[in-house]
């Protein structure tokens, strides 16, 4: 990067830094610190709610899963709408009644305090993991960047980060998130026009769409069904993202504390649900808008030569082994095919605009050429596998930030990097919040010998105030842990969707009895609950195996219905034995 970028880079970041430590004044307790003495108005929680899901993973690594996989990944969002509806209607009003600091606090009121302890500690296990994950992908930036080992990224990135989340708490993370979003939508749609911009003269927008609609890139819709009937283990298609969707957006938002610690904040029942329904509105086209970026990347470098390994950090030594000669003759073999898909990509792209009867002859042959480029890919891959076991050959996460460093213009270049940096430290300031908070109201004021819950909060303010912090920090040093091990698990933002579904679906279950289903109690529900996440994981397992076929949004709808069904069963079980005896 240019010293401009540099510059660029470091006054965004310190100035998002500065706004929300001064925004962040706030009574110096639990209430002010975990929900910012509930007192936001709807637009500051939608902005919360935005930044928290919209991660660096958003912005890093949707484009990547666009440019190899196409944009049928939108279809995942289908659901939501429905989901924010519904969780405005139930979820919203007890909760806010209530007066919780956490989700979980409902559910020994519900049931008892074994399952309000196993649902959160469900959430921790999900929230901790994934936030590890998030912490990784800026770090990947820094590490290709500037060369750094990618362990002590990881703590440099995570150390950045637990500083601004422990000083500020949830109201930091709020009014910081708000100007992140205005910031990281400027540079992104930035980021679009000079991919455009810089195709051919001759190559417009439309034509740059028919280039990789040409190659499935455009794949917005897509039913699973195929003429051997419907594909459970597709991951993305309009039934699983409407029902599996709808089930995971239900339970991220309803039962996942980073996430209904966003709208608790806000002053009325009335202003949580307008920034929730808002959400539900916004996300699709937001999200639409990011994957475009990926298939307008993948047009850009059919007229251009792409890397054929988009992650840079590749040890010197293996091009000096007996690899490296390999390496550069696959390399060759590759940038003649890509002359050769520039050469299809613009006879398609002008016979489309003429309408000109041989376009078929020219898609057949750039599909063709795109083909042959994915073999060379995969056997580059495959050689520096064989020549070092611990590269990981999964790049899609380096897709649009090579472009980024490669391509744009100076100061650019430092404002879309602060961007994925904004974005990074929105989403884990929020789940390290959620973290805390959890960890603090449903274990340590819970099961502390000094407290007896439910007594009033506000004994021992000072004192519970600072071991929020503690807390954070704690959980902070953690992410940093689970980060070191997230370097193989190749697409971030499928990576975290995965790992959210094995536990999403039971603790969303789990809700759903306390809310719709009255005759089920305690005893029932985490007996369910249990048997449920067990039958989650194997099932994850056997997929994992390719022993069955199910994608796992499909996690989500298994977890919630099983919690629901052995529920009933357990319930039913006990009356017998009560009758018997």
């Amino acid at each position: 990067m240019s010293s401009i970028d540099w510059i660029v880079l470091f006054c965004t970041l310190t100035a998002i830094v500065l706004y929300g430590l001064f925004k962040s004044r706030t009574s110096k307790n639990l209430d002010g610190y975990f929900l910012s003495n509930r007192s936001l108005p709807w637009y500051m929680v939608l902005f919360s709610i935005m930044g928290t899901q919209a991660s660096a993973i958003t912005f890093l690594s949707a484009p990547g899963q666009a440019f190899t996989d196409g944009m049928r990944f939108v279809q995942y969002y289908f659901g939501l709408p429905l989901a924010m509806i519904v969780i405005s209607i139930s979820f919203v009003p007890l909760f806010k009644k209530l007066q919780v600091f956490t989700a979980y606090e409902f559910l020994e009121q519900r049931f008892d305090l074994k399952t309000r302890t196993f649902t959160s500690v469900l959430f921790l296990l999900s929230r901790g993991f994934s936030t590890g994950i998030s912490i990784y992908a800026p770090s990947i930036i820094l590490s290709s960047l500037l060369g750094w080992d990618i362990f002590w990224t990881n703590i440099f990135m995570g150390g950045i980060l637990i500083i601004y989340t422990v000083s500020g708490g949830a109201k930091a993370v709020a009014y910081t998130q708000q100007l992140q979003l205005g910031i990281i939508f400027l540079a992104m749609l930035l980021a679009g026009y000079f991919i455009v911009h810089q195709m051919p003269s001759s190559i417009h927008f439309t034509d740059a769409l028919y280039v990789s609609g040409a190659s499935g890139k455009l794949n917005v819709i897509t039913t699973g069904i195929s003429k051997d009937g419907f594909d459970w283990k597709d991951k993305y298609n309009m039934v699983s993202g409407i029902i599996g969707g709808f089930f995971l957006a239900l339970s991220y938002f309803g039962t996942d504390q980073s996430q209904v610690g966003r709208y608790l904040t806000s002053k009325s029942i009335k202003e949580s649900r307008l920034g929730l329904l808002m959400n539900g509105l916004v996300k699709i086209p937001m999200q639409f808008l990011i994957l475009l970026l990926g298939a307008l990347l993948f047009s850009y470098y059919q007229f251009n030569t792409a890397p054929i390994f988009f992650n840079k950090a590749v040890p010197d030594q293996i091009f000096q082994s007996k690899a490296g000669d390999t390496l550069q003759q696959i390399n060759e073999d590759f940038e003649q095919v890509s002359l050769l898909q520039s050469k299809y990509a613009m006879q398609y792209a002008t016979a489309v605009r003429e309408d000109n009867l041989s376009k078929k002859i020219y898609k057949d042959s750039l599909q063709f050429a795109t083909q042959k480029a994915n073999i060379l890919r995969d056997k580059y891959k495959a050689t520096l596998k064989n020549a070092d076991a611990s590269i990981d050959t999964n790049d899609s996460n380096y897709i649009f930030i090579r472009y980024v460093v490669d391509h744009l213009p100076i100061g650019l270049v430092g404002l879309i990097i602060a961007v994925i940096f904004l974005a990074s430290w929105g989403s884990i300031a929020a789940a390290l919040n959620g973290l805390a908070s959890s960890t603090m109201i449903d274990f340590y004021l819970r099961f502390h010998k000094h407290n007896s819950f439910p007594a009033p909060l506000n004994i021992a303010e000072k004192k519970n105030y600072q071991m929020s912090k503690w807390f954070t920090l704690g959980w902070g040093i953690f992410s940093i842990f689970i980060a070191q091990f997230a370097h193989k698990m190749g697409s971030l933002i499928e990576a975290v969707n995965v790992l959210g579904s094995l536990f999403y679906g039971v603790m969303l279950g789990i809700f759903l009895v306390a809310f719709y289903i009255k005759k089920i109690n305690g005893n029932a529900v985490f007996k369910s609950a249990l048997f449920s996440e067990i039958g989650v994981i194997i099932l994850f397992y056997l997929d994992n195996q390719n022993i069955i076929g199910l994608g796992f949004l499909w996690l989500n709808v298994v977890g919630a219905l099983s919690v629901i069904l052995f529920g009933f069963l357990f319930q039913n079980f006990e009356k017998r034995i009560v009758k018997t005896a």
